[in-house]
């Protein structure tokens, strides 16, 4: 939230001069003045395939692939908007 306070603080209006994304959709991100928009991450997967790697490997195997990629969702609220047209 401390982009959104900055922009303000120097009076850059968000989201008309100034698109401002943030990361992990806390709850919070909905209540600040504009609403932030944020990527969610999928939380209980990520803890689900951090157990079975960790389980896996108590057993005695090691993790393949060792980087996993799972999906994430935008979360467009008020604080991004689209870049001003050149004239």
């Amino acid at each position: 939230m401390l982009p959104l306070r900055a922009a303000r603080e120097r009076n850059v209006e968000v989201p008309r001069e100034l698109s401002v994304v943030g990361y992990d959709d806390l709850p919070l991100a909905a209540w600040v003045a504009p609403s932030l928009t944020t990527i969610n991450q999928p939380l209980s997967e990520m803890a689900e395939t951090a157990v079975r790697m960790i389980l896996g490997m108590a057993r005695g195997t090691h993790p393949h692939p060792r980087s996993i990629e799972l999906a994430t969702e935008l979360v467009v609220r008020e604080s991004s908007g689209l870049a001003p047209q050149e004239t």
